[in-house]
């Protein structure tokens, strides 16, 4: 369907009981949990997308290359592929912010961003235009890393979405993430407690990485089978 590069994406992450995600998924999407671990986790992720193009083609001029913050949800569908749920995307190029929510249904608001790397320190900044919400994040990268957990919360080979009354799920492929430990340097984040999660508001995350980027393609969307709703009188299992 498309395809694009991540560049310059800062990973962090924070986590959480999967009770306080579960609210936020679609019907047959569950918190995605780490094997042998209890907790799941919020990510705010700020990077750079690169040479966005329809199908094999040409990157689109303009649109194509803009900056995104986003937070997500890590997840699971009754089928066992396992997605991320976005719970807000923040981008500085209005079109794109429109032709998402028009075609997904994705929760993407226009902002005003920047980004600056020197002296070996990455910043990234973020406004929205509407609610005037603001994450400012800055990361010195450090050495390699490459662990089972930050397999897990990068290896996400789909997106989980509802829209038009449909449960949909939007593959992706790309090759492995080349991670590093990262320092946070300076951080003042409001986006994440404005997708709902106040509670992480002034709590430094648990895990901070970073990496140069992927090179991404983007699956079309498929329709994804929900669990029949209830008989009247009958409680959900949702």
């Amino acid at each position: 369907m498309m395809t694009q590069s991540w560049r310059d994406a800062a990973f962090l992450h924070w986590a959480v009981e999967p009770a306080e995600v579960a609210p936020f998924l679609p019907p047959g999407v569950h918190p995605d949990v780490p094997d042998g671990g209890s907790h799941t986790y919020v990510g705010l992720i700020p990077f750079r997308m690169v040479g966005a193009g329809v199908s094999r083609g040409p990157s689109i001029p303009f649109l194509g290359t803009f900056l995104e913050t986003n937070v997500r949800l890590y997840t699971v569908d009754e089928r066992g592929r396992r997605g991320i749920v976005f719970r807000s995307l923040d981008a500085d190029r209005l079109a794109v912010v429109l032709g998402a929510q028009a075609a997904f249904g994705l929760p993407y608001r226009w902002a005003r961003m920047a980004f600056r790397h020197a002296e070996g320190e990455l910043t990234y900044r973020a406004t929205t235009r509407v609610g005037g919400h603001r994450s400012l994040v800055r990361v010195r990268p450090g050495e390699p890393v490459s662990d089972d957990l930050t397999t897990f919360l990068t290896a996400r080979w789909g997106l989980h979405e509802r829209h038009l009354g449909l449960g949909l799920y939007v593959p992706n492929v790309h090759e492995p993430w080349p991670l590093r430990t990262a320092e946070l340097t300076a951080f003042d984040d409001e986006l994440v407690a404005a997708a709902g999660f106040p509670q992480l508001a002034g709590r430094a995350p648990d895990l901070v990485h970073y990496s140069p980027g992927v090179s991404v393609r983007f699956g079309l969307p498929g329709a994804r089978p929900e669990p029949a709703l209830p008989a009247r009188g009958e409680p959900s299992r949702h």
